[in-house]
């Protein structure tokens, strides 16, 4: 059997879409959903209240989504975890497949598992990554990955329309292992949101567990998440998830390059395209969200202050 763990922050009626998919598609092996609710101002959570088979969770306040994950698994004891999105939703068979492709003796050593994602055009989406490295983060500061897709972390070049080990499956459809997920002490709750997925994938291919993403099994996913409500701080909580990551898993010498192009060079490069565009609220975002960081920096030197 599997538990599901929906976190849900203002997500609107995408939650009851994705909690429906999951009764609709899956109800005979989920043996809970649990919806994490980061203390919404929608009142989204009331969708799924009284839904049956979901226990709904306050957390009280936002927790971010590696802890808020960690919340939903700590009240499950299946052998079986699904993290899904609000902003997903289970297609037919689609749990049951990637559930047989995990049972099966042969993939013993496979530890996260995930599907192929359509997002709302019907079109496939890009949905599983290398393992970052501080070329590739630079090449993204910089928009090189734009012109040389191979030089980023995001596969684009790759059609997804194989079955296939990768280094990491996005966090939108994350199926784990219980056993692994327990092994790894969950999610690591120094980030807010986003690179938390990819830390724990690479965590678990360091433990020698392998990821796989599964071309013949479909989940939808609406993409850019309840996030780009707040797109200034989201470009804050992703810089600020990169040199933590940075910081983690590289070297000295990486990890200083990371710092160096995310702070004195992206601001200038995101700046300049944003102007070269005539996008004003892009470089307004640009600043509003350098200025979170550069103010944060402090507390983290200082204190250690992750979030």
């Amino acid at each position: 059997m599997i538990d599901v763990v929906v976190v849900n922050w203002n997500a609107g009626n995408q939650l009851i879409d994705c909690v429906e998919s999951i009764d609709r598609h899956a109800r005979e092996l989920t043996s809970q959903i649990f919806v994490v609710d980061n203390a919404s101002t929608d009142n989204s959570w009331k969708f799924v209240e009284d839904f049956p088979g979901v226990k709904l969770i306050h957390a009280g306040e936002n927790l971010g989504f590696g802890r808020a994950c960690n919340l939903g698994a700590r009240n499950s004891k299946a052998q079986y975890l699904l993290f899904l999105n609000p902003d997903a939703a289970l297609r037919e068979n689609s749990l049951q497949r990637a559930l047989k492709f995990m049972a099966d003796p042969a993939n013993s050593q496979v530890g996260i598992c995930g599907v192929q994602l359509v997002d709302e055009s019907g079109h496939v989406a890009r949905s599983c990554a290398r393992f970052p490295s501080a070329a590739a983060f630079s090449a993204h500061a910089l928009g090189l990955d734009r012109v040389f897709p191979a030089l980023g972390v995001h596969m684009t070049e790759w059609s997804h329309e194989e079955v296939r080990d990768v280094d990491h499956v996005i966090g939108a459809f994350f199926l784990v292992r219980r056993s692994l997920f327990d092994a790894l002490h969950g999610f690591d709750e120094r980030f807010f949101v986003y690179l938390e997925d990819v830390d724990f994938s690479r965590r678990a291919h360091l433990s020698g567990w392998h990821s796989v993403y599964l071309a013949d099994v479909q989940a939808f996913h609406a993409g850019g998440g309840t996030s780009r409500q707040v797109k200034a701080r989201r470009l804050f909580y992703s810089l600020r998830s990169r040199l933590l990551y940075a910081c983690k898993h590289f070297s000295w010498p990486g990890a200083a390059l990371v710092l160096f192009v995310t702070l004195a060079l992206e601001p200038i490069s995101r700046s300049v395209l944003a102007l070269v565009r005539r996008s004003w609220t892009g470089f307004r975002e640009t600043w509003t969200a350098y200025g979170l960081l550069w103010r944060w920096l402090p507390q983290w030197a200082l204190r250690g202050v992750t979030r």
